[in-house]
């Protein structure tokens, strides 16, 4: 009787000791199991509050890049400041909203691949991923679009530079013309001397009389330019003669002027300067 008794404790006990064994073994996996779970959630919240200061850092980037709030914001005094010579500033300022525009896009790839690395897959984070990539394409679209409009601008500016500086030139031509002509309008050609002297030079001539006597100093309309003196009337309308003595023998209407003694010397003073100037040469006779 004993020894069947004995056999079956110790049959018993191998039973237990084995299923200590097997208890034993589930719960050091078990416990394994929990601290991997719990390293992977510690890891997955890590990653997690790193996506989302990523997240908040890249949202920050975007706010930065404040195309409508710039001094380069699309508006119509943008035209006045590119007509003014800002073209160079503009385009700089746009450069450097560009620059910000890669940098975020870098920072976007960066946090996707990071995500995919950790597999972290929550719909908020998806969502929000979706709404900054959307941003970052709403303010490229933006930048580009004010890039078009500067250059634009520019040509537009640069087309009425050149139209300005044509008109200019035309205006140039025309005042030059204008002076011209009123020069030539206003512009008498005088000669002072005495009768002899006159006569020698073919300007003036003895008519009428009776045998030689009584006659009269008339022009000859022989007016060689190298003895008369140009006047602009409308400049000076004063001419001084070197004698105390003058006559006019041309045919400016003798209203439009007067012969008066100065001091040592007589003057002829043009008082109506748009008659007078009908004739265009003067001829004066001293004696």
């Amino acid at each position: 009787m004993r020894r069947p008794v004995l056999i079956a404790l110790v049959g018993a006990v191998v039973v237990l000791l084995v299923t200590t064994v097997v208890y034993f073994q589930r719960y050091r996996q078990a416990a394994a199991d929990y601290a991997q779970t719990r390293t992977e959630a510690d890891a997955a919240r890590t990653s997690y509050g790193n996506a989302i200061n990523a997240i908040a850092e890249i949202q920050d980037s975007l706010s930065a890049i404040a195309v409508g709030d710039s001094s380069l914001r699309m508006r119509p005094g943008l035209a006045t400041e590119v007509a003014s010579g800002q073209h160079e500033e503009a385009l700089e300022q746009i450069a450097v909203l560009k620059a910000s525009v890669e940098r975020t896009k870098e920072k976007i790839h960066t946090l996707e691949v990071n995500l995919k690395k950790s597999g972290i897959k929550v719909a908020g984070l998806e969502k929000m991923m979706t709404n900054l990539k959307q941003s970052l394409a709403d303010k490229e679209q933006t930048i580009a679009d004010l890039s078009t409009q500067v250059t634009t601008l520019q040509t537009q500016v640069d087309g009425l530079n050149t139209a300005v500086a044509a008109s200019r030139d035309t205006i140039a031509t025309q005042t030059a013309n204008l002076e011209e002509k009123r020069q030539e309008l206003d512009t008498i050609y005088y000669v002072i001397g005495d009768k002899s002297s006159l006569k020698e030079q073919g300007i003036v001539e003895a008519k009428g009389g009776l045998l030689g006597i009584g006659k009269t100093m008339k022009p000859t309309g022989a007016y060689p330019s190298a003895h008369f003196t140009a006047l602009d009337i409308d400049q000076s309308t004063v001419v001084r003669i070197p004698a105390k003595k003058a006559q006019v023998l041309t045919a400016q209407p003798t209203s439009s002027y007067l012969l008066r003694l100065v001091g040592e010397a007589m003057e002829l003073q043009i008082t109506d300067p748009q008659a007078f100037r009908s004739v265009k040469h003067l001829v004066i006779v001293t004696s």
